[in-house]
């Protein structure tokens, strides 16, 4: 009998460092995926400043709801970065860049746990150890929805910011002195949900941005491994991440340029937006005001700054994990 008490002790103590072993590695995955995007996010920081510049620029909804004072005119993205430069400052380049680490420490961290738990846990593997592609395409929209919903008061913020610069060469008055109070005057103006306006769009971007960027890539590396002379190393990781950012890239513009627009919108005393009455409302105004390729404005900045930083990520991400002895991705 007291054979059998030990044996349960001894299972239940192997149990619970089962438990805690599972805790900690998702915990250091967390860590270690925010590090890698937090690298990763300054390095290609002014590429996303001036998509974000080239998508609100021309915004027809604009022109109806006001007179713009001045009408910056429509540029490409090098004559864009050039002009903020030459009219702002170089360290402009990086307004904004505080809000953004602070969103990718919670949305690539949230997302890349919530990713490898569906996949080795919830969603499972084939017998053969490989990741069925729908599985793959469920997980990453899954993950990416996910995180992109805890992270979208961080990203509201960074995106108005980003257009601070811009409001103050049309002689507009600045809204924000820094992070903090952005966060204090968006409370204050529309409440806590204010923090969350343009979540919808915000999260349909990120599951289609994460079934380009997390699907693609798991399904492209192994595809390599399993199919290829390959091994895993710099190599696969370059090729499968430069495949990711350009399907993540075609796949998320659309709906980044609806997101965009709707976060950057004035809004009235209960925290509604004056431009568009949702999501919806947002695509059919740009299509009908701009023509359906409005909605791929900012596409090549957007594929040029999701390719680097991508390539940064992934690089940085799997190294990150080689050296603090965790399995690869």
């Amino acid at each position: 009998r007291r054979a059998g008490v030990r044996g349960r002790m001894l299972a239940g103590q192997a149990e619970g460092e089962g438990e805690a072993a599972g805790r900690w590695r998702r915990a250091s995955q967390f860590v270690l995926s925010a590090c890698a995007a937090c690298v990763a996010e300054l390095v290609t920081f002014p590429l996303d400043l001036t998509k974000t510049r080239l998508q609100i620029q021309g915004e027809a909804a604009v022109h109806n709801y006001e007179d713009a004072r001045r009408t910056i005119p429509y540029r490409g993205m090098l004559r864009t970065a050039a002009g903020i430069v030459q009219e702002e400052g170089v360290l402009k380049l990086w307004q904004g860049a505080t809000p953004a680490v602070y969103r990718h420490i919670v949305y690539s961290g949230v997302r890349m746990v919530s990713y490898e738990h569906l996949r080795d846990s919830v969603l499972g593997r084939s017998a053969d150890g490989s990741f069925p592609l729908w599985k793959a395409v469920v997980g990453g929209m899954m993950a990416g929805a996910t995180g992109q919903f805890v992270a979208s008061p961080t990203d509201l913020v960074k995106v108005q910011m980003q257009m601070e610069g811009k409001r103050k060469l049309e002689g507009k008055p600045l809204r924000f002195r820094g992070v903090h109070h952005a966060f204090v005057k968006i409370v204050s103006d529309g409440g806590v949900r204010g923090l969350w306006a343009g979540w919808v769009p915000n999260v349909q971007r990120a599951a289609l941005v994460n079934m380009g960027d997390l699907t693609t890539y798991d399904s492209v590396k192994h595809f390599l491994l399993r199919n290829t002379s390959l091994q895993d190393n710099s190599i696969t990781h370059s090729l499968a991440s430069g495949c990711s950012g350009l399907v993540a890239a075609v796949l998320g513009t659309p709906a980044d340029v609806i997101k965009t627009r709707i976060m950057n919108q004035p809004r009235d005393e209960h925290g509604r937006g004056l431009l568009y009455k949702s999501s919806t409302d947002c695509l059919f105004q740009a299509i009908q005001g701009e023509g359906f390729l409005s909605l791929y404005k900012g596409f090549v900045p957007t594929w040029m700054r999701m390719a680097p930083w991508s390539l940064v990520f992934w690089l940085t991400y799997e190294q990150i994990r080689r050296i603090t002895g965790v399995s690869s991705f």
